[in-house]
């Protein structure tokens, strides 16, 4: 019991609360929804063969999108959602214009039954800001 009494122990157990806190607040911050960065995203599909859904307009869609994006627009998800993958244990990056379409489709594939839901975190604005690359009329940029 002398241990809790020492003003130093308290003082250090303070230390790693706080420190545990900081590095948990990143998935707190996110709520569990699985937003990811454009660096984080491009692990996801060269290593995970993440599938990429890009949920935007077909106006949109065509001014740029991910290299290997399908189109789904959120309208039309909810009806096409089980041909996203035929392995629903696959992880699916859902990718819009600036996340939040992306985060109301994730709930959306989630129900469906996918194990794995990642959205871009700041959608393709981000991932151009981040100079990844997309695709417009079947040429890269």
């Amino acid at each position: 019991m002398t241990f809790f009494s020492n003003y130093i122990n308290l003082v250090l157990i303070a230390i790693v609360l706080i420190s545990g806190g900081l590095l948990l607040w990143p998935s707190i911050r996110r709520g569990g929804r699985g937003g990811v960065s454009a660096a984080e995203a491009t692990q996801l599909i060269n290593r995970r063969n993440a599938i990429v859904v890009d949920v935007r307009t077909a106006d949109e869609f065509a001014k740029g999108h991910l290299p290997s994006a399908h189109h789904v627009e959120v309208a039309e998800l909810q009806a096409k959602v089980g041909q996203i993958a035929k392995n629903k244990s696959n992880p699916v990056l859902l990718v819009c214009q600036t996340g939040q379409r992306a985060n109301n489709a994730a709930r959306i594939v989630r129900d469906a039954g996918y194990a794995e839901v990642h959205v871009l975190e700041g959608g393709i604005n981000a991932w151009q800001q981040a100079g990844m690359p997309v695709v417009k009329q079947g040429v890269a940029k």
